[in-house]
């Protein structure tokens, strides 16, 4: 399935809520309670670019892939000035980098969207011969409360000024897959409207199952936190953060 394509253009946009500088932030504090100084970081799944733009104007080496390219067009307007950063077309489940990595992050539940647990076994091997000895892989998920209770089988709308999109879900609980459907109504010069419609599906994880992949793909440091603190998750946390070490 096809990600990311007229949605692309607006993802920014729509994508408002989400504060990067907080999940940049939050990666620096990661760092700074492990004694971790990298240099050389891989982002994976990067999108249009916002954190890749944060850890690049701070003077780290990134590497960054998607396998959008509509997705990494946006992407390389907001980079292609940083000098130390290089731009990938690459898939999670198959990249292939001729280099090892000080760290690599995937953020905004971009794992969600490996919808099989031998699929994500292969990104969690992909990650583990990317890294160096001593490195760190930082991700997080959509709860599997929040997919299968909040975002479940609800309906969401919303109106702006040039936008209006209608974002309805279902849980489909025998395989834990949230289908998201989404119809865009965008305004253009003539003040009509364009539609065009997208399905995202994001398979819901029990930290448990996590654990157990990360294990298998032969991590043996594994913490997770609630969203942006170093406390426990509860039992209806959102987002869990994971941080990883060989």
């Amino acid at each position: 399935m096809s990600y990311y394509g007229d949605f692309s253009y607006y993802y920014d946009e729509l994508m408002d809520d989400v504060n990067y500088e907080e999940w940049y932030l939050y990666i620096e504090e990661i760092f700074k309670k492990t004694n971790f100084k990298p240099n050389d970081i891989l982002e994976m799944a990067c999108g249009t670019g916002n954190l890749t733009h944060y850890l690049c104007s701070n003077d780290y080496s990134v590497t960054c892939f998607d396998k959008s390219s509509e997705m990494l067009s946006v992407a390389y307007n907001k980079l292609m000035h940083f000098r130390k950063t290089k731009i990938l077309k690459q898939d999670m489940t198959s990249f292939n980098i001729n280099k090892k990595f000080d760290c690599i992050v995937s953020i905004c539940d971009s794992i969600n969207y490996i919808l099989d647990e031998e699929a994500l076994l292969k990104v969690f091997k992909n990650v583990y011969e990317h890294l160096n000895g001593d490195g760190l892989f930082i991700f997080d998920i959509n709860s599997f409360y929040k997919l299968s209770n909040i975002i479940g089988n609800n309906t969401f709308v919303e109106d702006r000024e040039d936008i209006f999109y209608v974002w309805q879900n279902y849980f489909e609980e025998e395989l834990n897959l949230s289908h998201f459907i989404l119809s865009f109504f965008i305004k253009d010069d003539d003040e009509m409207y364009i539609r065009f419609d997208e399905e995202h599906i994001e398979r819901a994880y029990s930290i448990d199952e996590i654990i157990n992949l990360l294990k298998n793909a032969g991590f043996h440091y594994i913490n997770y936190y609630e969203a942006f603190t170093f406390d426990s998750p509860r039992e209806n946390s959102e987002r869990i953060n994971f941080v990883v070490k060989k």
